[in-house]
């Protein structure tokens, strides 16, 4: 995730690198490994990435050109359970390329917010969701500082890869519960993951991050996050 200011630096490339225009001209579209249902904008060798994130520019790294396992197996798990989003609001958090938005609509939601802070991602996943024939609201607003919109279900892939982030977003998707949302997490087991408030829902062998000729396949889970049982404890007479 990064600053809100972001479209200030995006302003200095050149006019014919909008976020927009950059994608559609230097990524390919392709279908998703383990969710071939979902086609996205997807960097490939000769996509030119670096030019964003030149001297001086605040450009965060382009994550959401790239395959996450997390937002992979949680997309994978909407298609195969639709009944967990179906008819249901969906916020699709630190959506990057907007996949698990995107799977969420294909399975029936009835509506979904895909938000992140990277303006290019909100610009991919509008394109994304253009390509799938879905609709998705997509938002540059870091709702990690606030309360959460009012929707059904949060979906949150790879979040949890910095300390601090994983902070924000834990401190975030209690007060998703405290509003009686149900949270899903997808994760290949990063480092800062919440391990005491997760419950198991599904496994899938998935590539991680990277390209398809060179990502490792690893075991990664969707989980079910839960309440703080200490805090329940307390809070209990």
């Amino acid at each position: 995730m990064a600053s809100g200011s972001l479209l200030d630096d995006i302003h200095t490339a050149p006019s014919d690198e909008t976020p927009q225009r950059f994608i559609r001209e230097n990524l390919h579209v392709a279908s998703v490994p383990m969710v071939p249902e979902v086609r996205l904008y997807t960097a490939h060798s000769g996509s030119g990435l670096r030019r964003l994130s030149g001297e001086g520019r605040l450009v965060p790294p382009p994550y959401w050109a790239y395959r996450w396992a997390g937002g992979t197996v949680l997309a994978r798990y909407f298609l195969d359970h639709p009944d967990t989003v179906s008819s249901r609001r969906v916020l699709d958090l630190g959506a990057g390329s907007g996949i698990v938005g995107i799977a969420a609509a294909k399975a029936g939601a009835s509506v979904v917010i895909a938000a992140d802070t990277d303006p290019f991602a909100a610009a991919a996943t509008r394109l994304n969701a253009d390509l799938n024939g879905v609709s998705i609201t997509a938002m540059t607003d870091d709702l990690t500082v606030g309360p959460p919109p009012a929707v059904d279900v949060v979906a949150v892939g790879d979040l949890f890869y910095e300390r601090d982030l994983a902070e924000r977003v834990t401190a975030f998707l209690d007060r998703c519960l405290a509003a009686g949302m149900k949270v899903l997490v997808g994760d290949p087991g990063r480092a800062f993951l919440p391990r005491s408030r997760l419950r198991l829902v599904a496994e899938y062998a998935v590539a991680d991050f990277g390209d398809v000729t060179d990502a490792p396949v690893k075991q990664s889970t969707v989980f079910s996050f839960e309440p703080d049982e200490k805090t329940v404890s307390v809070s209990c007479p």
